[in-house]
């Protein structure tokens, strides 16, 4: 080998050294937690924010969301496709700007999607420009209406337009609960108390007979089993999303954080309430025992012949 040779070899980067250069950062399945505003390109409408200073500049008033960074796992498309491949390789502190199409957003607009219908399927208190209306199982915008029907637009309200999503990486999140917490804030709008512990359970297992002839038998063990609890909070147990998806949500939730299962607990306290006032309101109201309807008329002196006989002489 040349000497020339031996210097470019010498000076050539290990193939493992560019693999780790390559993987630094953070990577695909990395939970991170994010601050972002999302707006429109044409006229720079926010369309989301994590940041409550800028929701009020621009006349966001929503009590039930909570302004604070975002927990999403990378690639897994918790946010658009160019944002998971900007934040390839990225490092706490980072921040950046990525230009997403319409496309890749909430799809280009279908003149298709508007349509007329009759006026009778949309309620009453909906039949004005501009209200949002569900009809066989579709939401669109009620553009026109006039006489028994109604021009209802079904494109999503963003179709057409081209977004700008400016992030910065607040935080890469390792502890198992504040993943989950993070998980759940993203399908729920709301991140509920979340604990994790390994219980010991009973599980039945199949036991392979030593006989060739013998049978198989069925034998109860007990296993530990790594479990994810969540005290559910009323507004969970009403929200839309869970009601319909908590299946698939904690599926996901089970998957990425590795643990065996989940379990959901709902506290009802005694601590009085519309049960307590309505079972007051019912003993003031006649709602007495059998025994004290008895007590009560033990203690009325009756008697039926004299009530007879004075009835008699009212007549005469």
């Amino acid at each position: 080998m040349s000497d020339e040779q031996q210097a470019e070899t010498a000076d050539a980067p290990d193939a493992e050294e560019e693999v780790e250069a390559t993987e630094s950062g953070i990577q695909d399945g990395d939970f991170v937690k994010l601050d972002y505003t999302v707006r429109t390109k044409d006229d720079e409408t926010v369309v989301d924010t994590t940041k409550k200073d800028v929701a009020e500049e621009a006349g966001i008033d929503d009590d039930d969301y909570e302004f604070a960074p975002r927990v999403i796992v990378v690639g897994a498309g918790h946010v658009f496709p160019g944002v998971d491949e900007d934040l390839i390789g990225k490092d706490v502190g980072d921040s950046g700007t990525v230009d997403i199409p319409a496309e890749e957003a909430f799809g280009e607009f279908d003149s298709d999607d508007v349509k007329t219908v009759a006026a009778d399927k949309i309620a009453e208190d909906d039949r004005y420009p501009g209200a949002q209306v569900q009809i066989d199982g579709e939401q669109g915008r009620l553009e026109t209406i006039i006489g028994g029907r109604a021009r209802v637009d079904f494109n999503h309200p963003l179709a057409g337009e081209d977004l700008e999503y400016d992030y910065e990486i607040v935080e890469i999140v390792d502890d198992r609960e504040e993943q989950a917490q993070g998980l759940l804030g993203m399908y729920l709008q709301q991140s509920p108390e979340v604990w994790i512990d390994t219980d010991e359970v009973e599980e039945e297992q199949l036991v392979e007979s030593d006989d060739e002839d013998g049978e198989d038998e069925i034998e109860t063990v007990i296993v530990e089993k790594e479990t994810l609890y969540i005290e559910a909070t009323p507004q969970m147990t009403m929200n839309q999303q869970w009601m319909f998806s908590k299946q698939q949500i904690a599926q996901d939730v089970i998957q990425r954080l590795g643990v065996d299962r989940v379990i959901v607990q709902e506290t009802i306290d005694g601590s009085g309430g519309m049960m307590g006032g309505m079972g007051g309101m019912m003993g003031g109201a006649g709602g007495a025992g059998a025994g004290d309807i008895e007590d009560a008329l033990d203690d009325v002196d009756i008697d039926a012949d004299e009530i007879v006989d004075e009835l008699d002489e009212t007549e005469e």
